[in-house]
Parts: structure tokens; sequence; C-alpha cells
């Protein structure tokens, strides 16, 4: 596919090429960059809103700072499809998230521009501050060192630490606050009301503008200078604010807030203080969405909105099929609110995504039983351990790839003291276009190591209504549910709820040639492969776990006892999951069997449908037939 370009965006391939343009043509560059993503965006689904807003400051940044030389951290990374575009992947734009295509996040080994690999949050300035001290380490004081972060990301505990830790470091470290008042979903918390107060504080602003023009509009510094930042500092502390600015209480120095998308403004600014040392913070408001209507009024839905009109912004609709099965994320939601309803100790608790997880449903109906608590998985799981030791049941639903980030608080604050909190980790497995920083691989495998937790994992709908039942029963202790992102198979999925017995598999189907035996919603392709085997004389048992902790060691003995040649499949890696399970009990009961296990290999997998990436990693139904037929036939 091959995208118009502006005139101007045609001769830009790389940073040197823009720094050839009068500052009067980044207006024009900056709108025709806009419009490139747009139409790229429309077509190849990707993370629209965020690059919108950014696209003034990632001109800037390329046109003041000398990089690569210069090291640039975009937190998150959705917000830098301009930085890829300005930094030799223009022409490959169009594969952005694709198969084999580039990256939707900077990425190391893609780029030199890309100083640092990102896709969660609020690492930006912890990996800035560490370029920053090995550049004084090595007497380097002419690199500059610059971390992109958004409002919603720089309340994550991480950033606070690193801001902690930046302060005292005297390093040569600017950070770029992107103040748009919204993450994928509204930004929630204290931080978010004090910077709302420090853009809208009329004081606070006009005394800025003060400063701007007494340093002659920030063009040059006088040889008074010095001293008037000094006073007009000490005034704004005392007098105009009553308390320290909260930045420059971690002995950063502030500057802003200013429009992030008045990119010649932005320029003049970079460019002073690119000669000012040690650390600093510029605040830029940005809007989120900007040039496209439609993402400016609802920046939620237009945060990664598949397809739509380039013109309009209108979302493609395509017909619905009948019976269509509902997501995983829509069974949660409407789930939850179900049981609390029979339930008032239920509660609900996500980190910053209650629309991809459906959370949004209950706090929208039961606004004082569901709480968002910002991009701060840590806080969120030592929050629930808090509820449940006060007789509530947290269902606390975090991202798999993102509970990653809890792992101490979930074993220190939650198992080891038995409480009983829900864990609900939503898209477990290879999630698809967000690529290795997202995929849920690892969940099954480190929380099999953690005493007092029960693991389950839906094969459908159903199994994932019965196993929240289940996890708010009386007495269940710490219990995690992981499904995958994306539809189930059930379209009738609204059945009255059942009890689950803890620790029970169930067998799919029977057969005497081979065991499949699988975990979750997986096994729906191993079904479907044991119904092309059938047609094809082989005859297949599979058998479901349902928990890997407890796992089912009598079905296991069955299957020990009955076969000896036994294939594993998982959507996880294939290390410390399901297989190893299976073959721990194999060594540890003294049986023996051909083992193969399907999974996710040793290695990062990197971004594709979720098609693409199961059919790579030998576990889509084709791939489990070759695997059958491979294993009975050797000997």
């Amino acid at each position: 596919m091959s995208a118009k370009q502006g005139k101007l965006l045609a001769t830009i391939n790389f940073p040197s090429d823009l720094k050839k343009l009068r500052e009067e043509d980044l207006p024009r560059i900056s709108e025709e960059l806009r419009q490139f993503i747009i139409e790229v965006i429309s077509a190849n689904p990707g993370h629209l809103g965020a690059s919108l807003g950014t696209v003034e400051l990632a001109i800037a940044l390329h046109y003041v700072f000398n990089t690569p030389n210069d090291k640039l951290i975009w937190d998150v990374g959705h917000q830098a499809y301009a930085h890829k575009i300005l930094t030799g992947r223009k022409d490959v734009f169009h594969t952005n998230r694709m198969y084999k295509g580039i990256s939707g996040f900077p990425k190391i080994s893609e780029s030199k521009y890309d100083a640092f690999g990102v896709g969660h949050s609020s690492t930006s300035i912890s990996a800035a501050l560490g370029m920053a001290i090995a550049s004084k380490l090595k007497e380097d004081n002419g690199t500059q060192h610059i971390a992109v972060i958004g409002d919603g990301s720089i309340a994550g505990g991480m950033a606070i630490e690193a801001l902690n830790n930046a302060g005292v470091s005297q390093a040569n470290l600017l950070i770029i606050l992107n103040d748009n008042g919204i993450a994928i979903d509204k930004n929630v918390g204290a931080l978010k009301d004090y910077l709302t107060h420090i853009v809208t504080s009329r004081t606070y602003n006009k005394f800025k503008d003060k400063v701007w023009q007494l340093m002659g509009g920030g063009s040059k510094y006088g040889k008074n200078s010095r001293a008037i930042v000094k006073q007009l500092g000490n005034a704004v502390k005392s007098s105009i604010l009553k308390k320290s600015n909260l930045f420059e209480a971690f002995n950063f120095r502030y500057f802003g807030p200013i429009d992030g998308n008045d990119v010649i403004r932005l320029t003049k600014v970079l460019k002073d203080l690119k000669r000012i040392q040690g650390p600093k913070l510029l605040h830029i408001i940005t809007k989120k969405g900007k040039g496209l209507p439609k993402a400016e009024n609802e920046p939620t839905t237009y945060h990664a909105p598949g397809t739509f009109d380039k013109n309009t912004g209108e979302i493609k609709k395509f017909p619905n099929k009948k019976n269509l099965a509902p997501k995983y994320q829509t069974v949660f939601g409407e789930t939850i609110i179900e049981l609390a309803e029979k339930n008032d100790r239920i509660v609900g608790i996500t980190p910053a995504m209650p629309t991809g997880c459906s959370l949004n449903l209950m706090m929208e109906k039961m606004p004082d039983r569901a709480f968002d608590v910002g991009i701060a998985e840590q806080h969120a799981v030592t929050f629930s351990a808090g509820l449940a030791t006060q007789g509530m049941i947290p269902f606390c639903n975090i991202y798999s790839t993102f509970m990653q980030r809890a792992y101490d608080q979930l074993i220190h604050d939650v198992a080891l003291q038995n409480l009983q909190v829900v864990f609900c980790l939503d898209r477990g497995g290879l999630v698809g276009e967000d690529g290795a920083t997202h995929h849920g691989a690892y969940d099954l495998s480190y929380l099999r190591t953690v005493p007092n937790i029960i693991i389950a994992s839906p094969l459908n709908e159903e199994e994932l209504r019965n196993m929240m039942f289940t996890a708010q029963l009386d007495d269940t202790g710490t219990f995690a549910i992981r499904y995958p992102r994306g539809q189930g198979v059930m379209p009738d999925w609204k059945k009255p709820f059942k009890k689950l017995e803890i620790g029970k598999g169930q067998i799919i189907s029977d057969g005497k040639d081979l065991a499949i035996i699988t975990i979750g919603h997986i096994g729906n392709y191993a079904i479907k492969a044991c119904q092309k085997l059938k047609k094809q004389a082989y005859d297949i048992a599979h058998y479901d776990m349902r928990f890997l902790k407890p796992v089912d060691e009598q079905l296991l003995h069955e299957i020990f006892k009955k076969f000896s040649k036994i294939i594993t499949v998982e959507d996880g890696t294939i290390v410390g999951g399901l297989g190893s399970a299976v073959l721990e009990f194999m060594v540890d009961n003294n049986y023996t069997a051909k083992v193969k296990r399907l999974g996710i290999p040793d290695r990062f997998i990197e971004q594709g449908s979720q098609l693409e990436l199961h059919t790579e990693c030998g576990y889509h139904p084709e791939g489990i037939i070759s695997s059958v037929r491979e294993l009975i036939t050797e000997r």
C-alpha cells in the first residue's frame, strides 16, 4: 500500500532532511505528517489518537536535537508514530503492527533512533536517567537525554521513583510531560487534578508569561537572567502557588505549561532548554486525536479505533454475523455485575483499563463499588489485598502482560496471607498486533510457582462465568482466572451459574490412539483438530484441564495409564506451564510416555494477527494435526 504524501513530507526521510526546512515550514510539515498518519491508520488499524496529538512534538524534537546521538525515549510508545515516520520508516509505515512488519512501538533492534524499547508505561524517566548518568560517567557533557511521558504514565509508581532519583542526580535530563488529560480512558487521581490546576491557574500562567517576557521571549538570556529566575522562582513558591510546584519539589526546573501543538513556539522553547544543564521538565498541553474531529471528540474510542473513513473519521462497521459469540471481555463485564447484584461484598478494580476489560460497565452501574486506580498495577493488587482483609471480595482485572509488574505484591501481599482476591487476567496468551511487549505469555508459568493460589482458564464463556461464580464463594482463597483477548465460541452463553469443583478437569472426547491435554480457550483448536482427525480415521482423546493449580491428578493418572503418547497444548510459554506440569507429574509418578508440548516457544514472539502467530507457534488446528500424525507414526 502506498499512502499519499504531501510535497514537503515526500522530501523527508530522516531528521537530517527535516533540519533543512525553515522554521516557518514546520506547521506545514506537521499538517502533512498528520494527514499521512490518518490515511495509513485508517486502512491499517493502530494507535491513532495519541500519535495525532504528538505530531508537532516529534517534529520539534528531531528538528532541535541531534538524534540519534541525543537519546529520545517515548514512554509507552503508542504516541511515537510521527517519530517512526521521521526516522527512516516512512516507506514501510504501512506495515506497522503487521506480521513481519515494523513494530507498533519503539524498538532498539528496529532503528538506531529508538533509544529504548517501550510498550509498558512509566519506564522512560528511569531509562533516560540511566543513559544520562552513563554519559556523565563517560565525561560526555554534550549528549541530551529526553523522556516523553504522558500525564497518565507519570502517575505510575515507577515514574515517581525515577523523579525522586533524578532530582538529586544533576544529570542532563529533560522530561517532556505530554498532558492531554487522557491515557486510554480518562485519567484519574490526585495528580491529574494537580496538573489540571496548573493548566487552569490564571495566576500561575500569568507568572510564567512574565518570566518568558523578562527573558526576552526565551530567545536568549540576558546577563541578569539567572538572578531574575531565582528571584521569581522563590516568589512563585512562597506567594503565588502558596506551595512548591510538585516537580520543583523533586529538584526539577519546571517550564510551562505551553501549547504542545504550536510547533514554532515548541521549537523555540526546546532550543532554550537545550542550553540548560541538569534535570528539567517541560509541561506541554496537546490534543489527543488532533486533526480528526471524531478522534478529538471521542478520544477513548479513537485511541485504537480499527479501520475508519480517512475523511470523516467514521469507524467502518461490518455486517453482524448471526449468532456471533461475545468477547470474553464483555462476558466478564456483564458477569461481575450479575454476581455483585447478589453478593454485596464484591468490588471491581482495574489499573487504568476499564473500557478495555469492560469493568466500565460496573463503574457505570455501581460507581461506588468499581475502582480505576490509574496506571498502578502494584497498587491495584495491594489495594485489593487491603479490601480483602476487611471481608470484601475484590475482582482485580489486570491484563496478563501488566500483571507481571505486580508479581511481588501478588506473592507477598495476597498469596502469602491467603487472601480472597480474584485476579481476572485479561488478554492471556498471544494478543496479536501489539506484539512482544503485550503478549500474555507468562502468566500460567509465573503463577504456578506461587503457593496458596488457584489457577483456572476457561474453555469458553460459560466456563468463565462459572469460574467467576466459584471464585466468589466463601473460603476459596486467592484465585486467578486467565482468558484471551477476543471472541469466545458460545453465542448462547448466559446460562445459570454452576459451582465448579476446584482442581477438576473434563473429558471433551474419548479415544485410544493418543491424548491431547489442553487448558483454556486454545482447547477449541484441539476440538477442531480432533474433528478433522476423526474423519481421517484417527481416534484421538481430548482432555481439558480447566485448572492448572491444583492440577487434576486423578485425571492425569487415567491419561498416563491409558496412553503412551500425549500432546499438551497451551496459549502460553512452554517453559513452566501446562506441558511442564504434565512432565513433572509423569516423572514424580514414574510413568513413561512420549510427551510433545505445543505452546509459545522460548523466545519473544513479534506482532501479527492471533491466527498468524498461533500458526507460527504450531498450535493452530493444522499444527496440532501435524503433531498428532508425527507422534503417532514415531516409534
